[in-house]
C-alpha cells in the first residue's frame, strides 16, 4: 500500500502537470476591427475565447458602439477585460496607416518597401494627418507636432509611400494610373504563385 507522503507526491506532479498546460492571457487586448463588423470568425472569434469572454456580447456590443462610424473603417480598441469575464472596451481612431493611405489616394501598401513608391504624400498632408492624431491617439499624446510628423514621414516609408514637399494632382493623377497597373501585375502573379501552390499540394 502506497503511503500518504507518496499519494500527496504523485497528486502534485499530476496538478503541475494540468496547470502547465493551461495558458495564461493578458487581461488586455488590442485589436483593430472595421467599424459596425466585429463577428466571431477569425481572428477576434479565437482571441476574445482564449480570454473567456463572450464573443457574440461583444460584437453586439462593438458595432452598437461603432454604428456612427463609416462603415468598414478600422477602428482600434483596446479592451480591458476584467476577472469576471466582464469587459470595458476604449476606441482609438483608425490606425495611422489607414490615413496615410487614405490621403494618398492608395488602397495597398508597397509588397516592397524601399523598393517601389505606393502612393506620394505632400508635407501639407502630413501635417493635416499629425494634427488629428494629436488630438485621437493616446500614443502620440504629449509629443510636439514635429515629433508626430516626423513619426509618420518614418511609417511612410515603411509602407512605401514618398514624402515630397510639393505634389501636382495632374502628374500625382498620372502616377495613380500607372501604379494601378502594377498593382495588378504584382496580385496576378500572387495568383499564379497560389495556384502552383495548391497544385504541389
Amino acid at each position: 500500500m502506497a503511503s500518504k507522503g507518496k499519494i500527496a507526491g504523485k497528486l502534485g506532479k499530476n496538478v503541475k502537470k494540468a496547470g502547465a498546460n493551461k495558458q495564461e492571457y493578458a487581461p488586455y487586448l488590442k485589436v483593430i476591427i472595421p467599424a459596425g463588423l466585429a463577428v466571431a470568425a477569425p481572428p477576434l472569434g479565437p482571441q476574445l475565447a482564449q480570454r473567456g469572454v463572450q464573443i457574440a456580447g461583444f460584437c453586439k456590443d462593438y458595432n452598437a458602439m461603432t454604428a456612427e462610424y463609416k462603415p468598414k473603417v478600422p477602428l482600434i480598441a483596446d479592451l480591458k477585460i476584467n476577472v469576471d469575464r466582464t469587459y470595458s472596451i476604449s476606441l482609438v481612431s483608425p490606425p495611422t496607416s489607414y490615413f496615410l493611405k487614405q490621403a494618398a489616394g492608395i488602397k495597398k501598401a508597397a509588397m516592397k518597401p524601399g523598393q517601389e513608391v505606393a502612393g506620394k504624400l505632400s508635407l501639407k498632408h502630413i501635417y493635416e494627418i499629425a494634427k488629428i492624431k494629436e488630438t485621437s491617439d493616446n500614443r502620440f499624446r504629449g509629443m510636439s507636432l514635429e515629433c508626430i510628423c516626423k513619426s509618420l514621414i518614418g511609417q511612410c516609408h515603411n509602407i512605401g509611400i514618398e514624402v515630397v514637399r510639393d505634389l501636382k494632382p495632374e502628374d500625382y493623377g498620372n502616377f495613380l494610373k500607372e501604379r494601378e497597373e502594377i498593382v495588378k501585375e504584382q496580385e496576378a502573379a500572387l495568383e499564379a504563385k497560389r495556384q502552383a501552390k495548391l497544385l504541389r499540394q
